[in-house]
């Protein structure tokens, strides 16, 4: 009976053992809020509650599932407005409004996954989504070496992003450090500057068009599959 149990035990930890691991999901990532981010304090505590209560994050899936679901080439955008400034260790951003831009070529699965997945990794900062769109989104990260920082979105007629690397002219008062992190989990990423920044949109009440702000992320993602 004892060499029985043992057997069973055995067997059922091999299994566990073999048993096969969901495939990491990864891609690029960008992010643009409207206060910079690459900043000195002095800058950054004088747009803490004017500013920064508005954000575009955007994904897009190179390869990997999400919920059983294979999203590699499909992107998803949302974008936010939050209750104070996104970063202010003084102030609370929650609840914030969300409005997801979904890619249009992905089917009825995949857009609810992709959902689940933006939920998963922007937390509290996409729990309360106002409205959910879907549209054709481009998205491309240049990742050569002549091209750091430079990313370009554009998700329908509702947002738009185009980014550059930070450059010696970008330093105002010498004393600029990555202020904030990112909004969400990456495995890499580096701030850039925000030549163009715009939403205009149902669900969020406000619509926005910055320009040559220090206000960006350009990264990507890799997160255990689900």
């Amino acid at each position: 009976m004892r060499q029985l149990l043992c057997i069973i035990l055995l067997s059922a930890a091999a299994f566990a053992v073999q048993a096969p691991q969901p495939e990491a999901i990864t891609g690029d990532y960008i992010e643009t809020r409207s206060a910079d981010v690459y900043t000195g304090a002095c800058f950054a505590n004088g747009e803490m509650g004017l500013a920064g209560d508005q954000a575009i994050l955007a994904w897009h899936v190179s390869k990997g599932s999400w919920l059983g679901q294979d999203l590699a080439g499909l992107s998803i955008v949302a974008a936010v407005k939050a209750s104070a400034t996104l970063g202010d260790p003084y102030a609370n951003p929650y609840p914030a409004r969300s409005v997801m831009i979904v890619d249009q070529r992905a089917t009825a699965e995949q857009r609810a996954a992709l959902m689940e997945f933006a939920r998963h990794m922007g937390g509290q900062l996409l729990a309360r989504v106002e409205k959910v769109v879907t549209a054709p989104i481009d998205m491309q990260v240049l990742h050569q070496a002549d091209q750091h920082g430079r990313a370009k979105l554009r998700a329908g007629t509702f947002a738009a992003i185009e980014t550059r690397g930070i450059g010696a002219k970008d330093h105002l008062c010498g004393n600029e450090a990555t202020f904030y992190p990112p909004l969400t989990s990456t495995s890499h990423s580096m701030p850039a500057v925000a030549m163009t920044d715009h939403y205009e949109g149902p669900g969020l009440g406000v619509s926005w068009t910055l320009h040559d702000k220090r206000s960006a992320f350009v990264g990507s993602f890799a997160e255990a599959g689900q």
